[in-house]
């Protein structure tokens, strides 16, 4: 009999703790936020597939916004192709991810295992001083690589988009290293005792324990990849080697060609919200590794 009215008085607690008023408008307030914050997020995108079926009057107007079409303009997408060469577009960046992530994981990867496992004399100095190459802009290395690559005759080309990658990335060997520090290092022992050497280590055994970690950066390096329109409006002009980036830019030089410009955008979109919806736990497992280990 007590041990019942000791439960339904816990029950009576933890019922007024649950509608507390205080509690409740906290939940309240905290659900607000988030939807602000998501609405703020997702806003750009559906103003971006509104307008792109949207005539030009509509998109330019700034005095009355219309966020609905009145009369749909579904031929823009087909414009898009009438105005650029939309597959050299995805063909040319399609070939500078296909020629840089598996050499830049795979390298990174190598240089992470040197750091992380191999027995070298002042490892972490080394680690810090190459690091320390974060801190320097991009912009500050511009000149000096624009001369390089035009003294070598491999402006407008992809070659400037691809050699830099094939050297490993410091951001992504430095995710590696914090991976590769949480596996113990009696597996590799064992494999110093069968006579394995270091690249086999690597190759056989660090890099398929990997998975989660290479399937993260590679998804990271590709959108990055995608989205890149600093680096290839430096060294491409030509339209036969324009990265997708660029030739969407093209399209948005006029405000006739506005409501064109954002179905290029929505096209091009597409891939990485297809890519997003399939591998969407890697990102968050990629997110989840940077934030533990790091």
């Amino acid at each position: 009999m007590e041990k019942t009215v000791t439960q339904n008085q816990d029950n009576l607690t933890h019922f007024r703790k649950k509608n507390n008023p205080i509690r409740i408008t906290g939940i309240t307030v905290v659900y607000i936020f988030l939807v602000v914050v998501c609405f703020s997020c997702l806003f750009p995108f559906v103003w971006m597939c509104l307008s792109s079926i949207k005539t030009v009057q509509e998109a330019v107007n700034t005095l009355e916004l219309t966020f609905f079409a009145r009369d749909p303009q579904w031929g823009n997408y087909a414009k898009v192709f009438e105005k650029i060469d939309m597959f050299r577009g995805f063909l040319n960046t399609m070939l500078v991810e296909i020629a840089t992530i598996p050499i830049c994981v795979f390298v990174s990867g190598m240089s992470a295992f040197a750091f992380s496992k191999m027995d070298l004399r002042h490892k972490n100095l080394h680690l810090m001083i190459q690091l320390s190459a974060l801190m320097i802009p991009y912009a500050c290395v511009v000149l000096p690589l624009y001369r390089a690559y035009y003294s070598m005759g491999l402006t407008n080309t992809l070659w400037p988009l691809i050699l830099p990658s094939l050297f490993g990335g410091v951001s992504m060997m430095f995710f590696f290293v914090q991976f590769q520090r949480g596996i113990p290092n009696a597996i590799f022992d064992a494999a110093k005792v069968d006579g394995a050497g270091y690249f086999k280590q690597y190759a056989l055994i660090m890099l398929p324990m990997m998975g989660p970690a290479v399937a993260a950066q590679i998804i990271f390096m590709f959108v990055g990849n995608w989205n890149d329109f600093f680096a290839p409006s430096l060294y491409l002009t030509t339209e036969n080697s324009m990265t997708l980036q660029l030739m969407l830019k093209s399209l948005s030089d006029s405000k006739v060609d506005l409501p064109i410009a954002f179905a290029g955008a929505v096209i091009a979109c597409v891939p990485l919200y297809i890519i997003y919806i399939i591998f969407q736990r890697y990102f968050i497992e990629g997110m989840a590794i940077s934030a533990v280990k790091g």
